[in-house]
């Protein structure tokens, strides 16, 4: 009959997700010689893109490459690395934070602390086809993803009020733009004479699905079945956290995009990236769908500071006790 994993030694924090953000505070806490041990299903939500970019002495470097290299890094400072997806995640009883984590293979794990950086899961458009695309062109930042189809022939495929604001940005990198309205939304008339005043055409109509030509997009198909000719297309996704972890852990989650846009949820985190459950700390896209490489890592290794803060407070104050006991 075969036995059950048996549970894994305690750690001072375990990191819940292996992108950057989490290997950028594992690294810091590494450093600071913390028992750190890292959880990552191996689903990075940039899988898709061949590139990354706006990350200064990297740029263009294949994601996969980056987080080989950081976990390399990482490694050398003691910090375990695990392939395994989270199944379930909760925080312990008792007046210290502790925790304990159930992975696929049944193994547990337990810490005092808890690092969330298990980003998010993009929901796309339904529209058939698009999800095909992704990460090659349908796209979802500019920034990320603008400067490879500049000047080419681009559409923005709208989900709501937000597509406004990226078509314009969409607008910056050439001159042949149109927003396909989708019938998400009708622009306003100040929405309509912005769009009109820098030369974006505005297209009614429902979007009911994807032109491909030689392992190329060509144009968007609209249900009137006229089609919308275009090289890439903008959307905007709806960010999908990973109940297994967030609901689980209990941590407050708040609404992404307007009231009139549903672009999914993030947990809320205070300015240190503490969240509401006292010991869990949360950085990267699992805290907003906006953040890009930079700003994960940035992200990562602050709230790696601030466990080891305190992680040190609460050693502290036990040794505190234990000198206290003794002299008793």
């Amino acid at each position: 009959m075969p036995t059950a994993p048996a549970p894994t030694a305690p750690v001072d924090v375990l990191v819940l997700g292996g992108g950057v953000a989490g290997l950028s505070a594992a690294l810091c806490l590494g450093r600071s010689r913390r028992r750190v041990r890292v959880l990552d299903a191996g689903e990075p939500r940039n899988a898709a893109s061949p590139h990354g970019h706006n990350l200064l002495t990297h740029d263009g470097t294949a994601p996969a490459e980056l987080l080989a290299t950081a976990r390399d890094e990482v490694a050398r400072y003691g910090v375990e690395l695990v392939t395994a997806r989270v199944v379930d995640a909760r925080a312990l009883p008792g007046d210290e934070p502790s925790f304990e984590v159930r992975t696929d293979d049944g193994t547990t794990h337990r810490a005092r602390r808890v690092v969330l950086a298990s980003g998010l899961r993009d929901e796309l458009p339904d529209v058939p086809g698009l999800a095909d695309r992704w990460g090659r062109d349908v796209l979802h930042c500019p920034y990320c993803h603008g400067w490879e189809v500049r000047d080419r022939t681009l559409a923005v495929l709208a989900s709501g009020p937000s597509a406004v604001h990226r078509t314009l940005l969409v607008r910056q990198l050439g001159d042949d733009v149109t927003v396909a309205l989708h019938e998400a939304f009708e622009p306003d008339d100040d929405e309509r004479a912005d769009l009109e005043a820098r030369g974006v055409r505005i297209v009614p109509g429902r979007v009911t699905g994807v032109r491909v030509d030689d392992d190329a997009l060509t144009g968007l198909e609209l249900a009137d079945g006229s089609t919308l000719a275009c090289d890439a297309v903008f959307i905007a996704t709806r960010a999908v956290l990973d109940d297994a972890l967030v609901g689980g852990l209990g941590v407050e989650t708040g609404r992404v995009g307007s009231p009139d846009e549903d672009l999914g949820a993030a947990v809320t985190v205070d300015g240190t990236g503490a969240t509401t459950v006292p010991g869990v700390w949360a950085a990267g896209n699992v805290t907003g769908p906006q953040h890009a490489l930079a700003s994960c890592i940035a992200a990562g290794s602050a709230v790696g500071a601030q466990v080891n803060l305190s992680l040190a407070h609460a050693d502290l104050a036990a040794a505190r006790d234990d000198l206290a006991a003794a002299g008793a």
